[in-house]
């Protein structure tokens, strides 16, 4: 049984893996779906299957979010469809390489794709939002943005980014009906390990988490306005005294005098 019509998702990334556990969830809760993805294939064998079971509408838009073209095809989307309620930004890539066993042009496509293409179709999506006076964006994160030391450096400040940017998004939209999230997940049962180099079967089972559980722990924390989400993470306290610590900095990180550890010679 649906949900109450919620307007629609697109979802990036939606093929496979979290998006496309993401486009279940939310057209059972009663959205219509833009299902973005470069295969073509997986996404109409993802609306079938969804449509069949939840007869919400579903479109399928081809993209390669690395192509200037494809990229410019669905911010015009979320610039012209008025129904788009919710944008999720879960298209991404990663690797655990180091720098000297990484190529740099592979580099410079994940910056693209984690970093350049999500500010873009959020930029897209916010003034619409805004005008409606409604709205949600939904950033796809990891926690390599709170350690960037566990995996590949690009990576790792790519999702920085992400997190980053979605907390500033919060301070200025979060009093104009405007909801964002981010969701860091910790190590998850997706190809993204598989095409990242490290097929999952060789991480410890003991912290891998299943996407139907993230997304469903993700996705009860959007509903209680939890800004930052971490599914993983079993005891929040030490997240909430790293935030606390973090802002306690602000009013000490800038001044017209040096500090006084510099003339101590």
């Amino acid at each position: 049984m649906t949900q109450q019509y919620k307007g629609t998702a697109l979802i990036t990334g939606a093929s496979t893996g979290i998006g496309s556990i993401y486009a279940e969830h939310l057209a059972r809760r009663g959205y219509d779906l833009v299902l973005v993805a470069r295969n073509r294939e997986r996404l109409n064998a993802l609306a079938s299957r969804l449509t069949s079971e939840t007869r919400q509408n579903i479109e399928v838009l081809q993209a390669d979010l690395g192509r200037p073209e494809d990229l410019a095809k669905v911010e015009r989307k979320l610039r012209e469809d008025a129904s788009i309620t919710l944008l999720v930004n879960n298209a991404g890539i990663g690797t655990h390489t180091g720098l000297l066993e990484s190529d740099v042009e592979r580099m410079a496509e994940m910056i693209t794709l984690n970093v350049t293409a999500l500010t873009r179709l959020t930029y897209a999506a916010i003034p619409g939002f805004v005008a409606r006076e409604q709205g949600a964006v939904i950033n796809i994160s990891s926690i390599v943005s709170l350690a960037p030391e566990l995996l590949n450096g690009v990576y790792g400040g790519s999702k920085a980014y992400v997190t980053a940017f979605t907390q500033s998004l919060h301070k200025e939209l979060s009093d104009k009906g405007i909801r964002i999230q981010a969701v860091l997940p910790g190590a998850t049962a997706t190809d993204f390990w598989q095409i990242g180099g490290l097929p999952v079967e060789h991480l410890d089972p003991g912290i891998v988490m299943s996407a139907q559980d993230l997304v469903a722990g993700a996705l009860q924390d959007f509903d209680n306005g939890v800004l930052i989400s971490i599914p993983s993470m079993h005891d929040l306290q030490g997240y909430e005294r790293y935030e606390a610590s973090r802002q306690a900095l602000f009013s000490e990180l800038s001044s017209n005098r040096l500090a006084p550890r510099y003339n101590a010679n």
